[in-house]
């Protein structure tokens, strides 16, 4: 009974009130782990280290000094970030092994602030894909799979057919983190955003996902994959958590030179009452190929559900919009092209045996170290910065990039605060449809609602909105201005309360366990 009481509170004042111990916390979260390691979100999992950082926290509590907000919480980091004495491996073949000397920036950020590590999650090799489906540790299960709400809309074809095939994926590339964050094994996850990587798993696992402006938060020790568009991401269970997160992670870096040079100041969001002197864009190009009708129509319902609370609603054009996806293509396979190089076999990660020259060394580590996307990517890459090739593809699509950031920019401009526009295309797809496509096909389908906010360097959140017909989530992106952090998520806040979007009600996990996740939704920590 205790337990349940303050599951319902806040998790931060639980703490600070000795209602429950960090101690108890991680170890609740732990088992949660081991309950949904069929879900295979995490590739390592911290357990003594947790403990360890749990007590220490304990410690702090009984002394009356915690060192904020984070100190005991629960946190997950996608396993493209480097953790001292924690094995990092983008879920490739290539770093299997491979432990960082240091912490990155934002996971040592979190450990100041007494954040509890719980693990590593799963996502695509070197964060390229769309379903975290690629990685070389498995697919990610989404826990919505398993979930009430799904059961009773699916039929299987047969018993069998439920367990084993049913199952929908989670999206990518922070599959991982975002399923961590869904079935409750902890309170908030780092993902990675380079096209749509952190806010496309929220929508598809319901829950928030957020992409802060580049160069707000560092990039140090994210191994990287497009420098140019690489964000930290943040994964939480309501928006408010979203703002804590952003307000531990923002600011200036000495080792990240992209980081902006000012002080970020935190914030705490205000409950947003009067929306009367606001104006929503809706663009209309994101009425995209593939668009499902039940997201049209969903999207459709929030335009109106601000409209009738008084914001201005208007229909926006970003015209280049419908090029973005292709430029993105183009650039990211040549700054992969290029991040790529630096496995060759000789300072760290795998190396062949194959000994008979340097080059063939070389050739045969990243053939046996790379899987076929990474591979793919690179030749791509590679020739498109071909010097008879580089004008004519890397130059020119960075002059669209640059007419797809002023369309923003011109939008901004005409006095829209907030975009308005879907996630994604669709609900989770079931795993034996989603393959039927090669990776770079479902990447392209994917990428293209939340990509064009990573080449404008913009901050976009997705909020989870509503279940769709087979019961599985649905989320709406908001596109705000250029470190407009506040204003976006404090619409994203108001948008949140509004929709009500229903608990996840897991059936595949034991009964003790029942109790926190019936409850735990309300367990926000700030």
């Amino acid at each position: 009974a205790a337990l349940k009481d303050w599951l319902r509170s806040q998790v931060s004042a639980a703490l600070k009130e000795g209602r429950v111990t960090p101690t108890e916390l991680c170890q609740r979260c732990l088992a949660l782990i081991k309950s949904t390691k069929f879900l295979n979100a995490y590739i390592t999992v911290t357990e003594e280290t947790a403990l360890k950082q749990a007590e220490e926290s304990e410690e702090r509590y009984k002394r009356g000094q915690p060192l904020g907000i984070l100190d005991g919480i629960p946190i997950a980091v996608k396993d493209n970030f480097s953790t001292a004495g924690i094995e990092t491996t983008c879920a490739s073949n290539m770093l299997k092994g491979y432990i960082s000397p240091y912490n990155a920036t934002v996971v040592q950020k979190l450990l100041d602030q007494g954040a509890v590590l719980l693990g590593k999650t799963n996502l695509d090799e070197f964060a390229m894909g769309s379903g975290s489906t690629d990685g070389v540790f498995g697919p990610v299960r989404n826990p919505w799979s398993y979930s009430k709400q799904y059961k009773e809309k699916s039929v299987p074809k047969s018993h069998s057919e439920d367990k084993e095939s049913n199952w929908v994926i989670t999206g990518g590339s922070s599959g991982g983190s975002a399923a961590a964050v869904s079935s409750f094994t902890c309170f908030a996850a780092l993902g990675s955003d380079t096209g749509g990587s952190t806010r496309n798993p929220a929508a598809h696992c319901g829950v928030v996902g957020l992409k802060p402006t580049y160069g707000l938060i560092s990039r140090h020790g994210l191994i990287p994959l497009v420098n140019s568009m690489d964000v930290p991401g943040i994964l939480t269970r309501c928006v408010d958590d979203a703002a804590v997160l952003l307000g531990s992670l923002a600011g200036h870096d000495p080792k990240d030179s992209t980081t902006i040079q000012d002080d970020f100041k935190p914030f705490e969001l205000p409950n947003l009452t009067d929306v009367s002197k606001l104006s929503i864009g809706i663009p209309k190009e994101y009425h995209a190929p593939g668009l499902s009708s039940e997201i049209l129509a969903l999207w459709s319902k929030a335009a109106d559900l601000f409209k009738n609370a008084g914001a201005k609603v208007v229909e926006v054009s970003l015209p280049h919009t419908r090029y973005s996806i292709v430029c993105y293509h183009v650039l990211c396979t040549a700054e992969v092209a290029s991040n790529m190089a630096r496995f060759d076999g000789l300072e760290y990660g795998h190396r062949s045996d194959v000994k008979d020259s340097t080059e063939s060394m070389y050739a045969a580590t990243r053939r046996e170290g790379f899987n076929d996307v990474v591979r793919g990517r690179i030749l791509s890459g590679n020739y498109f910065l071909l010097k008879e090739n580089y004008e004519k593809y890397f130059v020119k699509a960075q002059k669209v990039r640059r007419l797809i950031a002023n369309d923003f920019v011109k939008v901004f401009r005409s006095g829209v605060d907030i975009l308005l526009t879907p996630t994604t295309l669709s609900d989770a797809a079931p795993y034996t449809e989603f393959i039927q496509e090669d990776n770079r096909t479902r990447s392209a389908q994917d990428d293209i609602l939340t990509q064009a906010a990573n080449m404008a360097g913009l901050p976009a959140i997705n909020v989870p909105t509503a279940l769709s017909e087979r019961g599985l989530p649905v989320g709406l992106q908001f596109i705000g201005r250029s470190f407009q952090e506040k204003q976006l998520l404090t619409v994203a806040k108001w948008f949140e309360k509004q929709v009500q979007f229903p608990v996840i009600e897991l059936e595949e996990v034991k009964r003790h366990d029942n109790d926190v996740f019936q409850h735990q939704k309300s367990a926000s920590f700030s």
